[in-house]
């Protein structure tokens, strides 16, 4: 095994639950932490046995730029499944998406869930 780790991607998307976060939109930031089979890609020196980080990246902007979710727990749960589902040996993905942005009544840097896939 070894890990990737995708840290800090940032995107414009509308996620939550209210109508302004809709309307307005922010940045989300996410991180990404793989955990992979590599088979033989790794002896091999070889692209097509393992996970291709770019393409990665472009499925994660897809889905966080894509339709609204209210909770971005939903939102880290929906990369974790597109990502093993793309990757069948990625074997562990952890999803971390931060919300800088979150309507709370105070002051915070941001919100930060992670999920793990599988569980």
């Amino acid at each position: 095994m070894y890990v990737i780790r995708m840290k800090n991607c940032a995107f414009f998307a509308r996620h939550g639950v209210h109508d302004e976060e809709e309307m307005l939109g922010q940045r989300f930031y996410v991180d990404a932490v793989l955990s992979v089979d590599p088979g033989t890609a790794l002896e091999e020196d070889s692209i097509e046995g393992t996970v291709d980080y770019g393409v990665a990246f472009v499925l994660i902007e897809k889905i966080i730029t894509g339709r609204r979710r209210f909770l971005i727990e939903a939102l880290a749960l929906d990369v974790a499944h597109a990502l093993v589902a793309r990757y069948p040996q990625i074997k562990r993905a952890e999803i971390t998406v931060r919300k800088p942005n979150a309507p709370v009544p105070g002051v915070l840097d941001h919100v930060e869930v992670t999920v793990v896939w599988p569980r």
